[in-house]
């Protein structure tokens, strides 16, 4: 069930009660204070009325200003039928002086059902019959379309609805809870939403009679209309979905902080194209081929110049400092490409192979993720062996004749070229003869085993 603001409060004390003997519940007197009754210390007092005025009071409405209960009996507007926080009176005799006063919960075929005070000396929910019924009144400031859904004039969600959701998530982090700061230009204020946006929204208009009704509102506006609010108030005229994410971002927020037309000049400045305050085709061409980057600190410049010539820059220009710098923040966090870990890689075969025996040709060593090459002896290295070579064609023939042997650079060249090749056949050579040996020698039949590898 959808009940009033003021419902809130009255809920809180639910459970109350009075205390036997000397003690006095506190709170119970507390009740006699905040409606207007600061003479009554104690919780014998019949006090239903002074839970209903304490309620009321406590919630920004103004009470009968009397502890009768049948006073209420010509407070606010008369109602034809029950409503959600609606006060009830009924009659305990038929002496005009004693009544009961409570707020309507709901009822049966012959019986109301109502949070009250007082009522076996505590705060409860009770149910009395409908003959007793006096009256049921409602608070002359508030509309009587309070509990009623505000009208669909937008669908709730955009088309871009993953972008709009983050956009929204942020929007809704720099803005906060309920804020009344007579300092603040747009007066009461609830997760970003103004009380003159919100009473437009409802097609309401704010006057002495409806401002404390409405600002009870705000304080519980449901997230649903938020949303909707946000949706069709400023993600849309903005044009903000056709933008990139990361400036959608950012352009999303400063119309909700600076206004839709400004920020759509911030925009255009931002992209380099003239600033006529609607996104064209240039515009939304111009959005996509610049650097995200350059234009997400250009299009924070221009908010900042805009904060420091305002009035209350002095008092809100730390914060709105601070919102800007996390709104660049948050928008190159989604310029960002997402990262990826690098492919692993190898000349040889590939390493989906279960067996070490299928990786025999592969000269390289898995270390943690990454693939090292395995250093090759230096008798493979043709960069050596062409040192060697020159080395040896200037040398050996110098010291050739002290030893009795005559040989010319080229005969030494022609060697050196040769060496590798005859290295090479003797190693091989070498390896058949020990790979015979050795299997004349095994006791045991070879085998493949299953090798994984761990990453």
């Amino acid at each position: 069930m959808v009940q009033p603001a003021w419902m809130q409060e009255a809920w809180s004390d639910f459970g109350q009660r009075e205390i036997s003997g000397a003690k006095h519940n506190a709170r119970v007197v507390a009740m006699f204070r905040d409606s207007g009754f600061a003479g009554v210390t104690n919780d014998e007092t019949a006090w239903c009325a002074a839970f209903a005025g304490a309620t009321l009071k406590r919630a920004g409405l103004k009470p009968s200003g009397s502890l009768m209960a049948r006073s209420y009996l010509s407070w606010g507007i008369k109602l034809s039928e029950g409503r959600p926080g609606a006060i009830v009176v009924f009659g305990r005799t038929s002496d005009p002086e004693l009544g009961h006063v409570a707020f309507w919960l709901g009822e049966t075929a012959d019986s109301i059902i109502v949070l009250g005070g007082n009522q076996s000396n505590a705060v409860t929910v009770a149910t009395y019959p409908k003959y007793r019924l006096l009256g049921m009144r409602w608070p002359a400031s508030v509309p009587l379309t309070y509990l009623e859904p505000p009208p669909p004039t937008a669908p709730q969600d955009p088309p871009n609805t993953a972008v709009f959701d983050i956009a929204l998530a942020h929007v809704l982090k720099m803005e906060g809870g309920f804020t009344d700061d007579p300092y603040d230009a747009g007066g009461p204020t609830n997760k970003g939403i103004t009380l003159k946006t919100y009473a437009s929204w409802l097609n309401l208009t704010i006057d002495a009679g409806s401002l404390n009704s409405l600002k009870l509102r705000l304080q519980n506006i449901p997230d649903s209309t938020v949303r909707a609010i946000y949706a069709a108030r400023y993600w849309r005229p903005s044009s903000a979905e056709q933008l990139p994410a990361a400036l959608a971002l950012m352009h999303f927020d400063a119309s909700v902080n600076h206004g839709v037309g400004r920020a759509i000049r911030f925009l255009q400045n931002s992209v380099g194209v003239e600033a006529d305050g609607e996104v064209g085709p240039l515009t939304r061409k111009a959005a996509h081929a610049v650097e995200i980057s350059q234009v997400l600190d250009r299009y924070a410049e221009a908010r900042l110049e805009s904060y420091r010539q305002a009035k209350s820059y002095w008092r809100f220009g730390r914060g709105w400092r601070a919102r800007v710098a996390a709104t660049v923040e948050m928008a190159k966090t989604l310029a960002a490409p997402a990262k990826s870990e690098p492919p692993i890689t190898s000349t040889s075969t590939t390493l989906k192979g279960t067996s070490m025996t299928d990786q025999s040709t592969d000269h390289s060593t898995i270390v943690s993720n990454k693939i090292t090459s395995t250093p090759k002896w230096w008798g493979q290295s043709i960069t050596i062996w062409g040192a060697l070579i020159a080395a040896a064609a200037t040398v050996v023939p110098a010291l050739g004749p002290i030893i009795g042997i005559s040989l010319t650079p080229d005969m030494i060249e022609q060697l050196g070229a040769a060496a590798p090749a005859a290295l090479q056949a003797i190693t091989t050579l070498v390896g058949s003869i020990m790979a015979i040996y050795g299997r004349l020698r095994a006791s045991q039949p070879l085998e493949r085993k299953l090798v994984r590898l761990m990453f």
